[in-house]
Formats: structure tokens, C-alpha cells, sequence
């Protein structure tokens, strides 16, 4: 033990002979001089992970934390990585990289760090102007002709966190096998001493290019149809706030009222516990401003902290809370009706967690329609994308400008479907039983387990390969997929997916049948969390009978979460 201790110690010890930063040394000399092992070993449990959804982890000094060392050396990785790629032709034409940021604990120190490194390595490094949506960078990547984009943030994690999030040319995400290339390019920096590191050289870019990405924004929408919507709007403690406002009052939609305890970018987001508007409580203020205005709003949209998000709530007369915010799925049925009636061509694309409604929706227009795995880092590459949506609140409706989800142009072709339905008397709500009667109801529910200790995931997803289940909520498993073993149309992923046959519901339903019903369990990619995604589907033979389908729906995911739950040992 007396050994180990010592060796942990010469490591934490040369970790901070050469830490960059004097917040994260004077943390790291603090505990050595306390002695506080245990604090030491959690900061050097091993590298911070480089994967498909780059580097996200809590601030703190050490290899297993997010700070200055860690991304020095995530940038070098990438840096080298394109190097190889041949994207630089030499001085006379260097690779550009675009770099971008959001407005958490230290997010611009990092982007400036990325941009000392790729500027030492011969690349052309361009700075976003100030903190700004992660679309924007998207955008940027693409206007540019970058060969890679970089943009700091967490997300919607939680406030001491940070993260680290790469785009190659194209302006798509990294999947495999860029992911284990960088990676491998990240962990042969063996000393910061090693790694060039420019104390100017590096371009920051003006307000043209918002201005161009805001032009861009014209394209989702169509001329000359209504735009009278009423609006209430949270960027949650986010970047999102100036370029949405921007884009409504371009559209020429009414300005949207800000939530005002919401409205300023603050990295400690004081108002909610998670900053993700799919948390309990996150839409709580925003409901409030909501009930106070007047006149009354039609509707209420937030973005998550980067605005690659848009959550929707339409309101709910007789509940305590007046409004209901819809899944994501039902966002993504909306939108992907509304742009089948505004004649949008090409393909529709979901993820394999997300509803099968979207796949009966093309079926019916007439249009290609792909599955992917999780994440708009596969989406992306759809070919002959027009619309991709997640059911994490992700929607990209403009594949030719953002070729990622981008939570300023969905909030914006929300709010044209809503302003035109409002101007034939009807609204979200009503389309979706509409949608619901045309293609039956796609109900969907998750079951999300929050952890300390990764190990009740691990040992979850083994129970379940091990003993998976013959039947969930009385309907037979017809089907058990591993997805960590990949098919023809799918790379291999750690996660499960269960088929169900059709047959009588959950308890408490009187009787009521269901078509079919699906189950995808899968370990969170950026949280620790074990993720499971639920789907039943129920025949609506006509509008009379959609409250009952709705209890049939709904009683049936509730028995679908119970059983999983015993099966997964969660």
C-alpha cells in the first residue's frame, strides 16, 4: 500500500510540475499537501476518455478531470491526427480549424488553448467572435471549408462540467475510426514540454460570420405564410438568446418574451439542477412567465445551455402546471409532417432509440427513409439527408447549412407550423391526434437510471444478456437484438433492442390491445446513466377512439418500465 501511495504521489507530483493553469495547481498542490490520497487516486484514475463524443468530464486538476493539460493535450492529439490526414499543405495553405465555445467555467480558456496548439501546428486556427451555439460552429465549419471544428461545452450537463467536442470536414461529427486514431494521436503526447504552443497567430473571426449564419436560417422557412405566433422562451442560463431572438426578429415572427431569471448566460445555472429542459423542474420558470403573460403565448420553447437543442411545450388546460412539454418523438413527428406539406424531398433519418412513426410518415410520402445508431455524429452521414431528427430533443432541418441538430432553426419551423395552424383556428396539439388517427399512436416513454457507481450499468446490461427477458408488460419478446455484435445496416454498439408482438395491454386497460411494442436498453454515451427507450404502438380506428388507445398506451409503457426495471435489476 506504502507503495502504491508513493507512486501515486511521483505521478501527482510531475502532473503538476507541468500543469498549465495556477487554479488546478494550486487544487492539486493542496491535496498533496494534505495528503489527501483518496482525492488524488479519483483525479488519477487514468485518462479523461477520448471517444465519439470527445472528452466531457468535471472540472479539476488531473488526467481524469477536464482542465487546461487535458485539453493541451487533446488538441495536440487531433492536431497530429489531421497532420496525417495530409490537411495541411504547408504554410502557403494551412488546414483551417474552427474553434468555438459556450459560456461555462472556463470554456474560452480552453478554446484559446486549442488555438495556441493548432496555430504552433502549422494549421490556420479561426476563434469563433464571443460564446455562441454550437450550430453556429457547426455552420462555420462548413462556410469555411474547414478541415475540422472544435467547440467547448458540456452540453446540458451539469455545471462543473465541461467538455470537448470535435468535427472533421463536412462539418459532422467524429465516429469511429477517427475516434480511436485521435485517440491513439492524444495518449503518444508524452510531456506538455512537447507540444508547440503559439502565443499568437490565430484569427478571430467577426460578427459576418453570425450574420451568415442567420442568413441561413431563411432557408427552413417559407415566404410569405403566417407569422403570428406568441412565444415565451428559455435559453436556460445558455448561449442561445441573442442568435434565436435574432432569427425570429429576421423571420419576422413576434419577439419571443425571455425568461427573465433564465434569460443571461450563467455558467453556475442557478435556477435549475440540470440544465436540460427534459429534467424535472428545468421548465418550471418558464411555465410560470407562461401563465403570467398576456396575452396568453401559443407556445414555449427552450434551447439546452449550447442551443443544439429545442424543447416545445404547447398548452394544457386543467393541469397544475397549464403546460405539456412533448418528447421529442412528437416534435420530430411534427416537424417531419410539416416539411412532407411543404414538399421537401430526400431522406428522413431517426436513430434506432427513437419512435418508428417518422419511418411510417416517409413510407407515406414516398420518400427514403434510414435508422441509425444513437447520436447525430451517424445521422449526419445519411446519405441524401433532408431531416434528421433524435428524440433527445435534437433536430436538424437544414442538413445543406448545419449538418448536426441546431435548436435555432427547429425552434424556428416550430414556431411557422404553429403560426399557420393558429391561423386556420387549430393547433400543435390538434395536428398531433391528427397524426395519431393517420398513422396510429406512437407512444414513447424512457426509463433513465442516474448512478454514482458505474458497475449497476455494466452489471445490468449483463443481466440482461445473460437471462433477457420472454415477455415485458404480458406481450411476447419476439425478438432480442444485441447491437454490441452489429448487422449489415449497423455498427456495433453496446445496447439491446427487444421486438414485442402485438396482443392485450398492460393491466388496468380493460382489455385494450396494442400492434407492437419495442425496447432499446444502452448505456448513456455522456452521463451515467442506463438509458431504456420504450415504444408502444396502438391502432387509432378513428378520432373517438384515441383517448382510449392514449390509456392503452400509456398503461402498457407503465408495465413496460416495471418489468424491465425486475429484469434489469434496477
Amino acid at each position: 500500500m506504502a507503495g502504491e501511495t508513493a507512486e501515486l504521489t511521483a505521478e501527482a507530483r510531475a502532473w503538476l510540475a507541468e500543469d498549465p493553469d495556477p487554479e488546478t495547481r494550486e487544487e492539486l498542490r493542496a491535496l498533496l499537501d494534505a495528503g489527501d490520497t483518496d482525492a488524488i487516486a479519483d483525479r488519477f484514475s487514468g485518462m479523461l476518455q477520448f471517444g465519439t463524443a470527445g472528452l466531457r468530464g468535471e472540472l479539476g486538476a488531473g488526467p481524469a478531470r477536464m482542465n487546461r493539460a487535458v485539453v493541451i493535450r487533446a488538441a495536440a492529439g487531433l492536431a497530429a491526427h489531421l497532420r496525417k490526414q495530409g490537411a495541411t499543405g504547408g504554410p502557403s495553405a494551412p488546414g483551417t480549424v474552427v474553434i468555438g465555445y459556450d459560456a461555462r467555467y472556463r470554456s474560452a480558456d480552453f478554446a484559446r488553448d486549442t488555438a495556441a496548439v493548432m496555430t504552433g501546428a502549422g494549421l490556420r486556427a479561426v476563434l469563433l467572435p464571443r460564446p455562441l451555439p454550437t450550430p453556429v460552429l457547426a455552420f462555420a465549419i462548413r462556410q469555411l471549408g474547414a478541415v475540422a471544428g472544435v467547440t467547448v461545452t458540456a452540453s446540458h450537463n451539469p455545471p462543473r462540467d465541461n467538455g470537448y467536442k470535435v468535427y472533421l470536414g463536412g462539418g459532422s461529427q467524429i465516429v469511429p475510426p477517427a475516434d480511436a486514431a485521435i485517440a491513439a494521436e492524444i495518449a503518444a503526447v508524452r510531456s506538455l514540454a512537447d507540444v508547440p504552443l503559439a502565443e499568437s497567430g490565430w484569427e478571430t473571426l467577426g460578427e459576418e460570420i453570425v450574420e451568415a449564419y442567420l442568413a441561413r436560417t431563411d432557408a427552413v422557412l417559407t415566404p410569405g405564410k403566417p407569422r403570428d405566433v406568441r412565444t415565451v422562451y428559455t435559453p436556460l442560463h445558455g448561449v442561445g438568446r441573442d442568435t434565436l431572438l435574432a432569427a425570429f426578429d429576421r423571420a419576422g415572427f413576434p419577439a419571443p418574451v425571455v425568461v427573465a431569471e433564465q434569460g443571461e448566460p450563467d455558467p453556475a445555472f442557478p435556477t435549475v439542477a440540470f440544465p436540460n429542459p427534459e429534467e424535472p423542474g428545468a421548465m418550471d420558470l418558464a411555465f410560470a412567465t407562461a401563465r403570467a403573460a398576456d396575452p396568453a403565448p401559443d407556445l414555449v420553447i427552450a434551447n439546452d445551455p449550447d442551443a443544439d437543442r429545442c424543447a416545445v411545450a404547447v398548452p394544457a388546460p386543467g393541469t397544475p402546471a397549464g403546460w405539456r412539454m412533448l418528447r421529442g418523438d412528437e416534435v420530430g413527428a411534427l416537424l417531419a409532417t410539416h416539411l412532407v406539406h411543404k414538399r421537401v424531398g430526400g431522406t428522413f433519418a431517426t436513430t434506432i432509440v427513437s419512435s418508428s412513426l417518422l419511418g411510417r410518415i416517409a413510407a407515406a410520402a414516398g420518400l427514403p427513409y434510414e435508422e441509425t445508431l444513437t447520436g447525430f455524429k451517424w445521422l449526419a452521414r445519411t446519405d441524401g439527408l433532408s431531416y434528421a431528427y433524435e428524440e433527445a430533443l435534437g433536430y436538424c432541418v437544414d442538413p445543406g447549412g448545419v449538418r448536426d441538430k441546431d435548436g435555432i432553426t427547429a425552434a424556428l419551423l416550430v414556431a411557422e407550423l404553429a403560426a399557420e395552424l393558429a391561423a386556420t383556428g387549430r393547433s400543435l396539439a390538434e395536428l398531433l391526434d391528427d397524426i395519431a388517427v393517420e398513422y396510429g399512436l406512437h407512444a414513447t416513454d424512457q426509463l433513465s437510471v442516474r448512478v454514482e457507481d458505474l458497475t449497476v450499468i455494466s452489471d445490468a446490461m449483463k443481466r440482461l444478456r445473460g437471462e433477457p427477458p420472454a415477455e415485458l408488460a404480458g406481450l411476447a419478446v419476439t425478438g432480442a437484438e444485441d447491437l454490441a455484435l452489429g448487422s449489415d445496416r449497423l455498427p456495433p454498439t453496446d445496447g439491446l433492442r427487444y421486438t414485442l408482438a402485438g396482443g392485450t395491454a398492460g393491466p388496468g386497460t380493460a382489455g385494450g390491445r396494442v400492434e407492437s411494442a419495442r425496447v432499446v436498453v444502452r448505456p448513456s454515451g455522456t452521463e451515467p446513466k442506463l438509458k431504456c427507450y420504450l415504444e408502444v404502438v396502438a391502432p387509432v380506428p378513428s378520432a373517438a377512439a384515441l383517448a382510449d388507445a392514449r390509456a392503452t398506451a400509456e398503461a402498457t409503457l407503465a408495465a413496460l418500465k416495471t418489468d424491465l426495471s425486475a429484469a434489469a435489476g434496477i
